[in-house]
């Protein structure tokens, strides 16, 4: 077996339980919302077709899950989230693949002092279950080329958006 290929799967698998014990810990409740839809929504991705012989309809293979879970927040649960699969009929290149995993969740109360801690927290967190430490090596050129270190951790520095662009750019906006 391919070694390093094996480590991708068991990797991605430890990923995503450490993702779920963090938000099941944290009260979100994970849902599964429907991945054929008779109208396109969530996101402005171009939506795979599919059909649907019995019924005798054209569907949709969702492209995001965002619309089901605000309707269930807004239905009365607080914290929801879901671990699937997106469709998004777009380009494709080696970064950028037609069907993918995501993690989409939904905090009802939350503002985005509380997002980002918890995003720092989740990010943080597997890193360090995954790899025993919050500093990993990550080769940009791939497997031959060097290696940058990234050091995940926390806290994570907080930038102010504008300044921080402005003076990336060295031109102030508008």
């Amino acid at each position: 077996m391919n070694h390093r290929l094996r480590d991708v799967f068991i990797t991605r698998t430890r990923i995503i339980q450490h993702l779920r014990h963090l938000l099941d810990s944290r009260g979100f409740l994970e849902v599964e919302t429907p991945m054929l839809n008779m109208i396109p929504g969530g996101a402005t991705a171009k939506p795979f077709i599919t059909r649907h012989n019995d019924l005798n309809m054209d569907l949709y293979m969702r492209v995001a899950p965002e619309l089901y879970l605000k309707m269930l927040v807004v239905g009365g649960l607080d914290r929801v989230y879901e671990i699937g699969k997106q469709f998004r009929n777009d380009a494709i290149d080696m970064t950028h693949n037609p069907e993918f995993t995501t993690c989409e969740f939904y905090w009802a109360y939350a503002d985005y002092h509380d997002l980002m801690n918890f995003t720092e927290t989740i990010i943080s967190s597997i890193v360090y279950s995954v790899k025993g430490s919050y500093k990993v090596e990550h080769h940009p050129d791939g497997p031959e080329g060097k290696a940058v270190e990234i050091d995940f951790t926390p806290p994570f520095r907080r930038l102010p958006m504008i300044p921080s662009l402005e003076e990336a750019i060295g031109q102030k906006f508008p």
